[in-house]
């Protein structure tokens, strides 16, 4: 993998859910889950995201996508929030993300 981005999370009673949802969001999307004993890295090529939709599919309807700071401890690319998302980039996906987003837009 030469630009792998994505979450490193802590092992908790949420983790396989929370895996499962960037799953879900992700579906045509090659994930790698390595579990490292006290934390398990998530990682893809380029471009990850994850809903809050899809986290309180598999955690309920009460889970926000701000509770993810808990169970994740670090992350690797450049990451972006908003209210309801959070998403996992390169730099140049993120670059490729703006610029299609801003022709889009003119």
């Amino acid at each position: 993998m030469n630009n792998p981005v994505g979450p490193v999370l802590r092992h908790g009673d949420d983790v396989d859910q929370i895996i499962a949802a960037i799953e879900d969001d992700n579906p045509d999307t090659d994930i790698e889950v390595t579990d490292r004993g006290a934390y398990i890295r998530v990682h893809a090529e380029d471009s990850l995201e994850l809903t809050e939709a899809t986290l309180q599919e598999h955690l309920g309807a009460d889970y926000r996508i701000r509770s993810l700071e808990v169970a994740m401890s670090s992350f690797a690319g450049r990451v972006s929030t908003e209210s309801d998302r959070i998403r996992w980039e390169s730099a140049e996906a993120a670059k490729t993300r703006v610029t299609t987003t801003q022709g889009a837009l003119s």
